[in-house]
C-alpha cells in the first residue's frame, strides 16, 4: 500500500521578531524540519497587520519589539479578538515580565537563547492544546484526506502525495467552494522564503493533483485561480 510522504498537516505559523537574521533562521528551520508554513514581521506594526489579515495556528512574539513592544502586540491581537496561540520569546528572564506578558494574553514563553528542539516542542504542544478544524476529515467526491494520519485515499485506495501536492490539496479543501488565486496559494503553501516561485509552480502541481486524483478534482477560474468543490 502506498503512503504520503508527509509529516505533518499544513500549519502557518507567524514570527514576530526584529532582529532579522533571528526572524529569519526561525523561519528557515520551522519550514525546512517541520513543514510549516512561516511568515515573518518585523515590527509590531507589521505583525497585527498579518495577523489580522491572515489566518495562523500559532505566533511566536519577541517581547522587546521597537515603538510597538510585544505586551502591546498580544494585547491588540486579543482585543481583536484573535485566540490563536501565541508564544513570546523574551531576554528578560525575571518573573514581573514573564506574568506580565502572561497577562497580556500569551501563552507560553520561551527565554532566549534557546535550541531549536524545544521551540519546535513548544509550537507543538500549543497546537495540542488548542481544539482546531484540524483533526477533521477533508472530502470532495471520492477524495478524503485524513489530517490525524496524513492519508489521501481515492476510492478508499491509498493515493501517493509529494509533500508540497498534499499541501496544496489540503489548503484547497479547506477552502471549498472558494476561489483561491495563485498568489495566495503561494504563500499559504510555500511560504515567504519563495518569493522567486512564479504562477506556473502552481499550474504545475494542480497538474499533478489532477494526474494522481483525477482532472474534475480542481477547477481552473479563468482569469482569478482555482476552485475544488463537490459540483
Amino acid at each position: 500500500m502506498l503512503r504520503i510522504m508527509y509529516t505533518a498537516p499544513l500549519m502557518r505559523i507567524l514570527v514576530i521578531e526584529d532582529e532579522h537574521r533571528l526572524a529569519r533562521n526561525i523561519q528557515s528551520y520551522l519550514q525546512m524540519e517541520e513543514h510549516y508554513t512561516v511568515d515573518a514581521a518585523f515590527t509590531g506594526e507589521e505583525g497585527v497587520q498579518k495577523a489580522l489579515h491572515s489566518t495562523y495556528d500559532c505566533i511566536i512574539l519577541d517581547i522587546t519589539l521597537p515603538i510597538i513592544d510585544g505586551y502591546e502586540v498580544c494585547k491588540s491581537l486579543r482585543g481583536h479578538g484573535i485566540s490563536t496561540p501565541i508564544l513570546m520569546l523574551t531576554s528578560l528572564t525575571d518573573r514581573k515580565s514573564i506574568v506580565r506578558g502572561l497577562n497580556s494574553g500569551a501563552d507560553d514563553y520561551l527565554k532566549k537563547p534557546f535550541e531549536f528542539e524545544e521551540l519546535c516542542a513548544r509550537i507543538r504542544a500549543l497546537l495540542r492544546r488548542t481544539p482546531t478544524e484540524y483533526d477533521t476529515v477533508l472530502t470532495t467526491k471520492n477524495i478524503v484526506l485524513d489530517p490525524n494520519t496524513q492519508e489521501v485515499t481515492k476510492n478508499e485506495e491509498v493515493v501517493n502525495l509529494a509533500p508540497k501536492e498534499y499541501a496544496l490539496l489540503e489548503y484547497l479543501l479547506r477552502n471549498k467552494g472558494k476561489v483561491q488565486d495563485r498568489q495566495a496559494i503561494i504563500e499559504h503553501v510555500w511560504g515567504e522564503l519563495e518569493e522567486s516561485l512564479f504562477s506556473q509552480t502552481v499550474d504545475v502541481h494542480v497538474a499533478y493533483l489532477r494526474k494522481k486524483l483525477g482532472h474534475d478534482l480542481v477547477t481552473t477560474v479563468p482569469g482569478t485561480g482555482y476552485l475544488v468543490s463537490d459540483d
